[in-house]
């Protein structure tokens, strides 16, 4: 009996070792066959992966490049805008500075004209109070003259009044009747 314990075991462990390595094998085939579909799948997931990152890659490429042309347009029309504007600056500027210019003579010309008013003015002036001086001296001369032609005339009165020749003679006497 002692050998049945021992053979049983060996023959159930040789069959165990049979199924076993006709397992592995399988295991092994089958491993294989999952690591070359994973394989193959990696390979197709990593061709996807590749073409969409050099998809992504042209795209973001492309905007990019649409990006920079978009910017340099821009730039181009701020800098077109800006001297646009400098130039329109400029010109309103000539503009400006001509018409200060023009205004500058003007003001140089209506102030000679002012100078030459003021002066006419002050000499009118001047001759407006020589001719009031004049009537003036001219009215106290006047009045002067008729004083002194009243005080003659007075003077003159005066003396045919004290002169005999200016007194009328006596009344005649006149004889009365009886």
């Amino acid at each position: 009996m002692n050998k049945f314990y021992v053979i049983s075991p060996l023959v159930l462990c040789a069959i165990f070792g049979v199924f076993y390595y006709t397992f592995v094998q399988e295991q092994d085939v089958k491993i294989a066959k999952e690591k070359a579909e994973k394989a193959q799948k990696a390979a197709v997931e990593k061709a996807k992966k590749d073409e969409a990152e050099a998809k992504a890659r042209a795209d973001a490429d492309e905007r990019v490049k649409k990006r920079e042309e978009e910017m340099a347009k821009k730039d181009a029309e701020r800098r077109a805008k800006w001297e646009g504007q400098g130039k329109e600056i400029a010109d309103s500027t000539a503009k400006y500075n001509s018409e200060a210019d023009r205004a500058a003579k003007s003001v140089a010309e209506l102030e000679i004209q002012l100078a030459d008013l003021r002066k006419k003015k002050e000499i009118a002036g001047r001759e407006a109070f020589e001719l009031q001086k004049a009537v003036e001296l001219a009215r106290i001369a006047k009045r002067n003259a008729e004083l002194e032609v009243q005080r003659l005339h007075a003077m003159v009165a005066k003396r045919a009044s004290e002169s005999s020749a200016a007194q009328l003679p006596p009344p005649p006497v006149v004889a009365k009747a009886p």
